[in-house]
């Protein structure tokens, strides 16, 4: 347990997307305003293939990847709050995005990760969705990570949609043939939920 235990309850925000989506670029132009007492929560799935985790084009690689993602994502959302130093954490996709890249059935994957929508859905305070873009709206292969092309992308970007549209603090930013826009959009609602939180 933390030394600074009596400290705040971290509010944990979900910024999503399909592949291509901005979402790190928009969180790497929010560390710029960042107060102190609000952190980044990094992509696990990045951790996970960025270390070396096999990427296997099997069923049993892809649900093999999707629960290592699943329990990365989770040990670093429970080390942000318990060590009670943020009163903000913004995580790069939450551990609901995992059930739109699962390769079995959705029964599945509550029964592999121990939860459910529901538990999920509480454990966040707002979503905040970036869409992602068509070819006609600037979707690049420039993170050697990324293996969906926009099609795929966009299908994966509507079964997020499906996941998060029931939380209540679920904000939609739409693709705009200028990033710049998006992004802008994006960081106004990431001020927004800072100020509300961070400043008091």
């Amino acid at each position: 347990m933390s030394d600074t235990e009596s400290g705040p309850d971290t509010k944990l925000i979900v910024i999503t997307g399909g592949p291509g989506a901005g979402k790190t670029a928009v969180l790497e132009m929010a560390k710029k305003f960042l107060v102190d007492n609000a952190t980044i929560l990094p992509e696990s799935a990045s951790i996970i293939f960025g270390g070396g985790f096999w990427r296997l084009p099997s069923l049993t690689a892809k649900a093999a990847a999707q629960r290592a993602i699943f329990h990365v994502q989770t040990e670093m959302e429970n080390l942000v709050r318990e060590e009670k130093r943020w009163a903000l954490g913004f995580c790069d996709r939450g551990t609901l995005d995992g059930l739109a890249y699962w390769p079995n059935s959705e029964k599945t994957f509550w029964e592999i990760s121990n939860t459910s929508l529901e538990k999920e859905l509480n454990k966040y305070y707002a979503v905040i969705h970036l869409r992602s873009p068509s070819d006609l709206f600037g979707y690049n292969h420039i993170n050697p990570l990324r293996i969906e092309s926009a099609a795929q992308s966009q299908m994966i970007d509507d079964k997020i949609a499906n996941i998060w549209k029931s939380h209540p603090r679920y904000e939609v930013v739409m693709s705009n043939e200028s990033f710049f826009t998006k992004a802008q959009t994006a960081i106004d609602i990431i001020t927004k939920y800072q100020t509300a939180c961070c400043n008091q």
